[in-house]
């Protein structure tokens, strides 16, 4: 397809075709003559995940920029094309280390890893964003004096891991690496936030449910 098509199948202007092609978001076309090149069934795909990125993810180009290198980098396992792809989006900052709350979290979170028998986690805490992510949402509930028991996390845990299992199964009905590493990165966008709403939806219904609507 030509650029024109592109443009009209994606919905994309063909100007902001053009930049994401300057700025390497998007692999060149094939070159047809000096000024016209050819589109694929690939452009198109890519340039769908690009926007949903961009518009729904609302991440700068920098940072998609960096995301796609990794999910393009074929020298890498898919296990370490998926981390270092989703680890390039926005995190949470650093935990401050010298806070008691944090410490006692790190514990906590170590003992929840050991528990659930998440040996390859506990071997990512080091490096893993999503692992700092859950020591600073325990730390912060500690220091509210919520109380969250020990059990309560567990079992929060075990429906996350079946969650991801869902998430895995269906990333694997993807054709290619790319493909695959691609629609994880972009469940991580789109679907986390379907997931939140459709949590807060269950909560609605089962407060109904409970309590009714007096």
């Amino acid at each position: 397809m030509r650029l024109a098509e592109l443009s009209e199948r994606s919905g994309v202007s063909t100007a902001t075709i053009k930049y994401y092609l300057r700025e390497g978001l998007l692999a060149p076309g094939r070159q047809v003559n000096t000024t016209t090149a050819e589109y694929d069934e690939e452009h198109l795909r890519r340039l769908r995940l690009v926007r949903a990125m961009i518009q729904v993810g609302r991440l700068p180009v920098a940072t998609v920029k960096q995301v796609l290198g990794h999910v393009d980098d074929e020298s890498l396992g898919r296990t370490v094309r998926l981390g270092a792809a989703l680890w390039a989006l926005p995190q949470i900052p650093e935990p401050d280390a010298d806070d008691e709350f944090v410490r006692a979290a790190q514990r906590e979170t170590g003992e929840l890893l050991d528990a659930l028998e998440w040996s390859n986690a506990k071997l990512l805490t080091t490096i893993s964003p999503s692992y700092r992510s859950l020591v600073v949402a325990v730390a912060a509930v500690r220091r509210l004096g919520y109380d969250w028991d020990f059990e309560l996390l567990l079992s929060y845990a075990r429906l996350m891991h079946r969650a991801a299992a869902l998430d895995l199964d269906f990333v694997e009905t993807r054709p290619s690496e790319a493909e695959k590493v691609e629609t994880a990165v972009l469940g991580a966008i789109l679907v986390q936030p379907m997931l939140q709403a459709m949590h807060r939806l269950a909560q609605e219904e089962e407060s109904a449910r409970r309590y009714g609507f007096e």
